[in-house]
Formats: structure tokens, C-alpha cells, sequence
């Protein structure tokens, strides 16, 4: 062994162990598509988890820009807010970078309910106005509420997967920028219109168990008109 190295004997040790026991751990990606059914046949097969790639000599500028963000959209909707994405479909050199973004437009009192988004923690900025934010954690941190009101300048974080909301608090119209931990942070999952305004209906027995009240509050909640403001 004269000569080599220590790290050389090191890695090699430890190339030797890692076969017998397995040092490394490893997790599938994370899925960028909401069903992926296994396929066998690949005739049948569909490319999932991100998109075919452009030859890089064939890209452009126009590749990495979108002004979907730049206008304000209609917000003259039931809960008075409307949240517009821009991700990889919207700009393709997002492909393979993990990030998107979206804008965020609330009338005085407008609401963006109270909402899950499966696969992209979100960082909020707030460009106008005032909002109030919150997060709740999951049932075994026992249903934590984080809650901040949040001016002109100001950052919030809502961690991936959690249910969390934004208020406009302020007398004017408020605009915020989200960035996503995802280039496709997948649909997001409004919780009043899933659990009451699924189709078809869930059982009104097991909601008014699951919520404790009666067959009739249930009954009126389901022919409520959900709007969905993504």
C-alpha cells in the first residue's frame, strides 16, 4: 500500500461497505403530474416529471421570459381575489429548474381561501397593501395556526403541503408575488370546494359526522356555488 494515499484507502473502504450496507439513501422524485398509472406497454406511454428538452443552440431569450404577471386580473369574483401562475408551461426555460411564480390580485377583503398545494413550498411577497396569512401545521404538530399580518415589502413562507390563506386587511386593492419551490407546484386543492363541492357529493352522513353538525347545514353547504379563484 506505499504511496497511496489515506482518502484513496478511505473511499475505497467505504465504496467496499456501502455494497454489503448501504450507506446512501435514496427517494423516487417528486411527482410533477397529479395521477401517473403504471404503464407496461410502452407504445401506450406517456413522458411524465418534467418535459422533453430543446437543443440548447435553438434557445432564445424568449425561452425565459413571460409578461403573464405584468397586468392585473379580474377580480370581481365571490371570494374577491384571483391568483395567476406562471410555470413551465408558460415559460419553457423553467424545465428541470424547480421554480415558478405566481401573482396574486385582492380586492379590499378579498380572500385567497384556505388552500393546499401538493408539491412547492411558497415564498410571498407583498407589492401593495395589506394582507393577513397564516399556515396551519399537521395534526400530529396538533393543528398549529401561524398567522402574521403583512405589509408593502414584507416576506411570508408557507411550508409545501400545508393549509394556508391570505386576507386583504387594508382599505385598497393589494397585489402580492409568490415564488414556488416547483417548476409545476401541481393544482391547488381549495378545502370548501373540495370537501363541499366534489363531484359527486360526498356522503352528507360521513361531513356531518367529520364536522359535527346536521344533515341540514351539509345539505346547504353542498349546493353552495364554489369558486375557484386558481
Amino acid at each position: 500500500m506505499k504511496g497511496v494515499h489515506f482518502p484513496v484507502i478511505a473511499v475505497a473502504l467505504l465504496a467496499s461497505i456501502s455494497i454489503r450496507h448501504p450507506l446512501a439513501s435514496a427517494s423516487d422524485p417528486s411527482p410533477l403530474q397529479d395521477l401517473c398509472v403504471a404503464i407496461n406497454n410502452t407504445h401506450f406511454a406517456v413522458f411524465v416529471n418534467g418535459k422533453f428538452c430543446k437543443d440548447p443552440k435553438l434557445a432564445s431569450a424568449d425561452d425565459f421570459f413571460s409578461d403573464k404577471l405584468r397586468y392585473p386580473q379580474n377580480t370581481s369574483n365571490p371570494v374577491g381575489s384571483i391568483v395567476t401562475f406562471a410555470n413551465v408551461d408558460d415559460i419553457p426555460g423553467l424545465n428541470t429548474l424547480g421554480i415558478s411564480f405566481a401573482r396574486l390580485d385582492f380586492v379590499p377583503n378579498g380572500l385567497n381561501p384556505p388552500h393546499t398545494r401538493p408539491r412547492a413550498t411558497e415564498i410571498l411577497t407583498v407589492l401593495e397593501g395589506s394582507l393577513y396569512v397564516g399556515f396551519v401545521t399537521s395534526n400530529g404538530d396538533g393543528n398549529r395556526l401561524f398567522t402574521k399580518v403583512l405589509y408593502k415589502g414584507d416576506v411570508f413562507v408557507f411550508p409545501v403541503g400545508l393549509i394556508h390563506f391570505q386576507l386583504n386587511v387594508g382599505k385598497t386593492n393589494a397585489l402580492a408575488i409568490a415564488g414556488l419551490s416547483s417548476q409545476n407546484p401541481g393544482v391547488v386543492i381549495t378545502i370548501a370546494n373540495a370537501v363541499f363541492g366534489s363531484n359527486p357529493p360526498i356522503n352528507p352522513d360521513v361531513l356531518a359526522k367529520a364536522f359535527q353538525v346536521d344533515d341540514n347545514m351539509v345539505n346547504y353547504l353542498q349546493k353552495q356555488f364554489w369558486y375557484n379563484n386558481h
